[in-house]
């Protein structure tokens, strides 16, 4: 039987499912507490000539949607001809891959009676990757860790113990790294294991006409959406902090019926250092931002993607070009999202929020022993953490909270139980969201110590120190960040820098953009914001005119 439009809708639907338990996988045997606590990750599945058909919920849109892109990359070097059951391909590649060595996509071609009809695909945050370790200071990718080319994990299952031995001898924890690279293969088996059963059940043998249905649907549905934004051309700058000098990041959007550019010619020149971010990472955060204002019900594919014409000239820094360093990547490519809906604004007011942290305030620590001669391990330690989301036209900002990336913070629990620290405070940073009719949301204080016996070193990579989140419409920005010791000694917001033991590090991480005139607040929310710490009677009265009268 050949299915029929809506055999081929519950398969769609039944594919959010098998992507889903995909990633439930991963998670679950993970080794790295990016993976398992923060779900830094992606997975997906894909057709035979590497269209994302489906995508997981859980994971970033970093990864999704640089991993579509990526698939065609593993088609393509590998070829047709070289491809078996059993297989599994591997890559790190900055520019084929998710924009930074520290990201791992394997993909794993799928079979059925012999045939080639597909891939699975997924994507991981490993916490070390060798070079300099995880942060900004390095000069060239060389330095930044070891670079794996697209090639074969394993073939006809066996897995290549070549390539083994060299991720091991190349890397500070090596069980950890190599643990996270099967946990990728079985989260891959995993998934095919669940697609063949839904096509048993279906009585089908490939997905060529099912990837089809996807395509197409998605693909009418996102061009409605954009047919309904008003046509013109609508430009936006935005300035960040940068590495040595401040960023300046300019896009266009360009909007013709159906059809929707955005072009970041103006941007600043590539950086000395690693903030540069490579084109494919730029694409899949400008789709996203796009994509979440504009056609935010339809299913995330390459059909829905394919619409959103996406370029930046080489060379700027966000279309790096090899070799330049690019391990944080991400502290300007979650601000992509900002800039953008900045210029949407523009075509759509009251749709989008104001600007955010955005950028995570990622930390990477490596615990030394204070004597070398005391027998202590070294240990390596990441930590996700948040600040407050912009204000939106219609409720207040999220306080601690990770968009555009979508991460969840670890716990402190795991963190400790990682490495030689103690995280001594975690709360809410009061006073920090931008004023406005609707607040923005609140960015967090967190106080790190290194145990006795111990230094730390650690790699800052923050952004919104010197230039904070701006509001909207009479709105006002949220506070910037700051890094500093406990006892007020400022430190730097990007390289790496040491804390000796007694010391306590203070990440006072920065807060969203308020929308709308602060004075127009609702009373009653005001004085609740008062009561839970959440501003202080000073900014009460300064920024909304509050003097506590009428209360």
């Amino acid at each position: 039987m050949t299915p029929t439009a809506i055999d081929y809708q519950i398969m769609w639907n039944r594919l959010v499912a098998v992507v889903e338990e995909q990633a439930t996988t991963l998670i679950r045997t993970a080794f790295s507490t990016s993976v398992r606590e923060a779900g830094d990750l992606s997975a997906g599945l894909f057709d035979r000539s590497g269209r994302m058909m489906a995508q997981a919920v859980t994971g970033t849109p970093g990864h999704v949607n640089a991993m579509a892109e990526s698939v065609t990359h593993f088609a393509r070097e590998i070829g047709s001809q070289n491809i078996y059951d059993g297989d599994v391909f591997i890559t790190n590649d900055p520019w084929l891959g998710t924009g930074h060595l520290h990201d791992i996509t394997v993909v794993t071609p799928v079979f059925r009676r012999g045939l080639h009809i597909g891939f699975f695909a997924c994507t991981a945050h490993v916490v070390d990757i060798g070079g300099r370790g995880f942060g900004p200071d390095a000069g060239e990718v060389f330095e930044e860790g070891l670079l794996i080319p697209i090639c074969k994990f394993a073939e006809r299952g066996k897995v290549s113990e070549l390539l083994v031995s060299v991720i091991r001898a190349n890397v500070r924890t090596p069980d950890q790294t190599v643990g996270d690279m099967y946990s990728l293969a079985a989260c891959n088996e995993a998934g095919n294991r669940r697609l063949q059963a839904m096509l048993d059940e279906f009585r089908i043998d490939d997905l060529d006409g099912l990837s089809d249905f996807i395509m197409d649907a998605s693909r009418k549905a996102t061009r409605e959406a954009i047919a309904k934004v008003p046509d013109g051309t609508y430009r936006h700058a935005m300035t960040v902090d940068g590495y040595d000098r401040p960023v300046e990041i300019v896009v266009t959007l360009k909007v013709d019926g159906d059809r929707l550019s955005a072009d970041f010619s103006g941007t600043s020149g590539m950086s000395a250092f690693g903030v540069n971010v490579p084109e494919v990472y730029t694409r899949a955060y400008a789709c996203y931002g796009l994509k979440c204002a504009i056609a935010a019900s339809v299913p995330n594919n390459t059909g829905s993607l394919d619409p959103f014409e996406i370029s930046a000239p080489e060379g700027c820094i966000l279309a790096a070009k090899r070799p330049a360093p690019v391990s944080v990547r991400h502290v300007l490519g979650h601000l992509v999202p900002d800039v953008v809906l900045g210029a949407l604004h523009k075509a759509m007011p009251g749709t989008v929020p104001s600007e955010g942290a955005s950028a995570l305030w990622n930390i990477q620590i490596s615990a030394r022993p204070s004597d070398p001669e005391a027998g202590l391990e070294n240990a390596e330690i990441l930590m996700f953490n948040s600040g407050g989301t912009g204000a939106r036209p219609s409720v207040d900002g999220l306080s601690a909270t990770a968009f555009p990336s979508g991460v969840s913070t670890m716990s402190v629990e795991a963190t400790e139980h990682v490495g030689p620290i103690t995280v001594w405070r975690k709360d809410l940073r009061e006073g920090s969201g931008g004023a406005g009719a609707l607040r923005g949301g609140l960015g967090q204080v967190i106080e790190i110590e290194a145990r006795d016996g111990y230094d730390f070193w650690f790699n800052a990579m923050f952004d919104r120190v010197e230039n904070p989140a701006r509001g909207r419409e009479g709105g006002h920005p949220g506070a910037t960040g700051r890094v500093e010791l406990t006892d007020g000694t400022r430190l730097k917001s990007k390289g790496r820098q040491r804390v000796h033991n007694g010391q306590r590090l203070k990440l006072s991480l920065p807060g969203g953009g308020g929308y709308g005139d602060p004075k127009q607040r609702d009373r009653s929310r005001l004085i609740a914001d008062i009561e839970a710490g959440m501003i202080t009677a000073d900014q009460a009265a300064k920024d909304y005119g509050y003097s506590g009268e009428d209360k």
